[in-house]
């Protein structure tokens, strides 16, 4: 039985090398397969549903505030200007895409807001400087939420935006990676950026979007 431990001393080698083999299979497989779970995962909200009631007052306060910067004003006043919360401008959103219910309810990632078929959903909110925005579209026939978060502002009449952080689902992706073919989105979306005449700039200021009169 000599020639026994002396084979198994022999296909030590071998064994160990079928384990590093099977280690870095198995690590090659859950590290190919985490991408792709964290990508259709839903990740935690950006902002909280709101109710019917809660919408239709956030939508028209939205309205209100856009309408203060319409009115002429004095010669020597100061510029007017206007504090806008995120949810009221999640409720504006919903309002002009169809997407408050008539009925007290709850606006949820299932509202289906048709005349924006490429969004499926999406939410808005203020933190600080800084404007996170999340929207569920369709990717490969998967429903994936995109959350992307920065700096909103205004250059010579357009919003301007440079992202801080990007999300696929649940995996953070390098801005680096992703800002170029965004801000070449935003030159070919640039009429859809141009500010309304009776606004001369916006920014996001202590969690609240903010608009200046021309």
């Amino acid at each position: 039985m000599a020639g026994a431990p002396i084979a198994l001393i022999r296909g030590l080698p071998m064994l160990k090398k079928w384990k590093i083999d099977r280690i870095i299979t198995i690590l090659t497989l859950v590290t190919s397969v985490i991408p792709v779970y964290l990508a259709i995962k839903k990740p935690q909200p950006v902002a909280q549903p709101q109710t019917a009631a809660m919408a239709t007052q956030n939508a028209k306060s939205f309205e209100e505030k856009l309408e203060q910067l319409e009115k002429a004003k004095e010669p020597e006043a100061a510029p007017a200007e206007v504090h806008i919360t995120s949810n009221e401008v999640s409720a504006a959103f919903a309002q002009s895409a169809g997407a408050i219910p008539a009925a007290t309810g709850q606006i949820t990632p299932n509202t289906d807001i048709g005349s924006m078929p490429a969004i499926l959903d999406q939410q808005v909110s203020f933190d600080g400087d800084q404007v996170h925005g999340q929207f569920l579209t369709t990717i490969a026939g998967k429903n994936v939420w995109i959350t992307v978060s920065g700096h909103l502002g205004s250059k010579d009449g357009y919003a301007t935006f440079e992202p801080t952080e990007f999300k696929i689902g649940d995996m953070s992706v390098p801005t680096s990676l992703v800002n170029r073919a965004l801000q070449k989105q935003l030159v070919d979306q640039r009429d859809k950026l141009k500010l309304p005449d009776s606004v001369g700039g916006v920014k996001i200021e202590n969690g609240e979007l903010v608009l200046t009169q021309k």
